[in-house]
């Protein structure tokens, strides 16, 4: 069978890391399935850029800013001049920083455009108390969203609150995990902690304010014979480390960088409970259906969660883990301990676990990636 004479090429625009954000690369690998050549627009965040673990086409920016107004603005100008003078056949813009040039430039070259929103952007936390940044973000999303016509996002809640505000509602593409079994978990030894303790993990390129990162370090301090893996990267990071060693538990909590994939879920499948610990204190939190979720079914461990709406359904459904009703020590510990003194409790929720990882998988899910992409492709 001949390749055919010309690949549509599609340009995904983020402006996350691109080795590390494991939505687009894995819908970006589902779409070059279908024949598709495929760039990626990011930024250059540092060494991991430089590693050839990306397997797409790439283009980053060397930005003077690193965040801030001063960052999205040179970075939606340069992709907007990039994406102009670049033949492409088809964009994905990935969340609403990214969706202003993607679509000027869709309709100035008369290009498809699909947005894909990870997260409900204006709910974010961050931008809460700054009103004004708040309402640039949500002028833009107002004047594009309407216009759109094909949009996806992570959650059933987030789809029917876009479907309230703008009547388009998009299709839910979930983050599900790829099949993990083949990947060996890391040894205590190889880990450097004990045998005999309990092992948790929370894992994430979002590791931010209001996500129970402090709360869970105040229970691991008060909790025995367990120890905590953080995986990832975030906001609040440094804080972190600097309370482990304050309460002089260091010991017994290890922190990794943002590591790729694979390596990621060698570690997650070195745990016993993966842990979400979201606090309902906006829109963005309590929408969320985060990739941790799902790692952690594909790494067959139960899950230790906050009571929020779309985590608190899976756990439900499946059967695979603890609700609390909010990350407070005491909850988080006392949770802990329930799954650390009952081991047969532990394992009926670890086989869960795997069965639910039967059905929420991303070879389930990246169906209804390719039957979207194909239906624009067979337009192009």
């Amino acid at each position: 069978m001949h390749e055919p004479l010309y690949k549509i090429k599609v340009a995904f625009s983020i402006t996350n890391c691109i080795c590390h954000d494991q939505r687009v690369l894995k819908i970006a690998d589902t779409v070059s399935r279908l024949g598709c050549d495929i760039t990626i627009i990011g930024r250059r965040t540092g060494e991991c850029c430089d590693s050839g673990s990306v397997s797409f086409n790439t283009r980053r920016f060397n930005m003077i800013f690193r965040r801030g107004f001063l960052f999205y603005k040179f970075f939606n100008i340069r992709l907007f001049v990039f994406l102009l003078f670049h033949k492409y056949d088809l964009l994905v813009s990935n969340d609403l920083d990214t969706l202003l040039p993607n679509f000027l430039v869709s309709k100035l070259k008369k290009l498809p455009l699909v947005y894909d929103s990870h997260e409900y952007f204006t709910g974010v936390p961050e931008i809460q108390k700054r009103l004004f940044v708040k309402w640039v973000w949500k002028s833009i999303e107002k004047f594009i969203f309407p216009r759109l016509t094909y949009v996806m996002t992570v959650s059933e809640s987030i789809s029917k609150k876009y479907a309230s505000e703008y009547g388009i509602e998009p299709l839910v593409i979930r983050n599900c995990s790829r099949k993990s079994e083949n990947l060996s978990p890391f040894s205590r030894e190889e880990l450097n902690l004990r045998r005999d303790h309990l092992l948790l993990i929370l894992q994430g390129t979002g590791i931010n304010i209001d996500r129970g990162g402090e709360e869970l370090i105040d229970a691991v301090h008060n909790t025995e014979n367990i120890s905590l893996l953080i995986v990832g990267g975030g906001d609040i990071l440094e804080s972190l480390i600097e309370k482990s060693s304050e309460l002089g538990i260091s010991g017994r909590v290890k922190f990794i960088s943002k590591v790729p994939w694979e390596t990621l879920m060698r570690y997650t499948r070195s745990a016993d409970i993966g842990l979400s610990l979201d606090k309902n204190s906006n829109l963005n939190y309590s929408f969320s259906l985060p990739n941790k979720l799902f790692d952690y079914m594909s790494a067959g461990i139960p899950v230790i969660a906050t009571d929020l709406p779309e985590i608190a359904k899976i756990l439900k459904e499946y059967k695979c883990g603890i609700l609390i009703p909010k990350p407070d020590p005491g909850e988080i510990s006392k949770a802990i301990i329930d799954l650390r003194d009952n081991p047969d409790f532990l394992a009926k929720l670890k086989r869960n676990s795997v069965k639910a990882s039967e059905y929420l998988n991303w070879e389930n899910e990246s169906l209804k990636v390719e039957n979207l992409y194909k239906s624009i492709i067979s337009k192009i």
